[in-house]
């Protein structure tokens, strides 16, 4: 059942615009379509607050990593905004009686956010990847979005506190509207997480491995593929090793934690 996200840290944001939510493995999803999920965080761009607003995707990978650490599930509640990503969350979230009213990646995502505001004056940085990923990416996103304004990029290699620091500084001197932070799960939101306070940005969002996209690294999966929400098949295809344990097990064992939840409501 949806319900009205509740006061506490975060998600203060989304609760102004009246959002509701639904939770699986303890995570509190937001239901929302593409559409309405672009016009919040351009209303939060537009009206800035003191603190960046924290935008995290979940899928079953993230969900999984929740379920088993609880101080990660604690940081993913805290964002303002959380949205569903992938096939798993779609089962979840029927499994309830929820329809979900859009499957929202960040791969998809942020391109049309950056289409949808073309032309407002807002700008991006990007943090994440190695340095020529994360170059690579800037240059293809400059190019695909004249609309916003590229400030600049930094690998996302923060080995120490004098590189964090630095990168930090960087960012606030340029006080981008956009922090688009590509480490990976659980990292990129624990990084956001652990530094929101620090950041002189609009949004920060959790975007995974959209800079290997940019990049040219790892090619997307057929249209086709994705409309039916089979994209794993298609990264498991490209990169056996990295991604065999993640769908493999993942995703099997994501499935018997959310029917146990649901045997247990």
């Amino acid at each position: 059942m949806l319900q009205t996200l509740p006061s506490g840290p975060g998600r203060r944001a989304a609760r102004r615009h009246g959002a509701e939510w639904f939770s699986v493995l303890g995570v509190g999803i937001l239901n929302a379509s593409r559409r309405r999920a672009i016009a919040w965080l351009n209303d939060t761009i537009r009206h800035r607050d003191d603190r960046p607003a924290s935008v995290f995707f979940v899928n079953t990978h993230t969900l999984n990593l929740a379920a088993g650490d609880p101080a990660y599930r604690q940081v993913l509640n805290a964002a303002d905004f959380v949205f569903g990503d992938g096939t798993g969350v779609r089962w979840a979230a029927r499994l309830q009686g929820i329809h979900l009213a859009d499957n929202l990646n960040g791969t998809d995502f942020v391109p049309e956010l950056f289409r949808t505001t073309a032309g407002r004056g807002y700008s991006y940085f990007l943090l994440g990847g190695e340095q020529r990923t994360a170059t690579v990416a800037a240059d293809y996103a400059e190019a695909a979005f004249p609309g916003w304004r590229l400030l600049g990029c930094h690998h996302g290699y923060l080995t120490d506190d004098s590189i964090t620091a630095a990168v930090l500084a960087e960012i606030n001197a340029l006080r981008p509207d956009v922090l688009l932070i590509g480490m990976g799960n659980p990292l990129q939101e624990q990084w956001i997480h652990r530094h929101s306070d620090q950041l002189e940005t609009a949004l920060c969002l959790g975007v995974g491995g959209l800079f290997d996209f940019w990049a040219g690294n790892v090619r997307r999966a057929p249209r086709w593929l994705r409309t039916l929400g089979h994209e794993w098949l298609w990264r498991l295809y490209q990169q056996p090793r990295l991604k065999a344990r993640r769908y493999l097990i993942g995703n099997p064992l994501f499935l018997a934690r959310v029917l146990r939840e649901r045997m247990a409501r």
